[in-house]
């Protein structure tokens, strides 16, 4: 995968499970599903993660979209393939 723009596929098809903890940091240039603290999840794939700002790209379900939003806003975020602890 670059670390230009878009993924060039669509995300993974499996919803992976939600976690106890997670962070965004741990999940950029990857498949990502991110559970917002209100509103519905979706996938996304992190580019640049700051202290305010996250933005990377919005899976539209046919399309990867340009998209930004606060992290204080995140509930949980799962990584594709999941992180695993060394």
């Amino acid at each position: 995968m670059s670390q230009y723009g878009p993924p060039g596929s669509p995300p993974p098809k499996t919803i992976p499970r939600k976690p106890r903890y997670s962070y965004i940091v741990d999940c950029m240039y990857s498949y990502t599903y991110v559970w917002p603290i209100n509103g519905k999840p979706f996938w996304f794939y992190p580019t640049s993660v700051q202290y305010d700002a996250v933005t990377g790209y919005r899976w539209t379900g046919h399309f990867w979209t340009f998209y930004g939003f606060d992290p204080r806003f995140i509930d949980e975020v799962a990584c594709y393939p999941v992180p695993t602890l060394y």
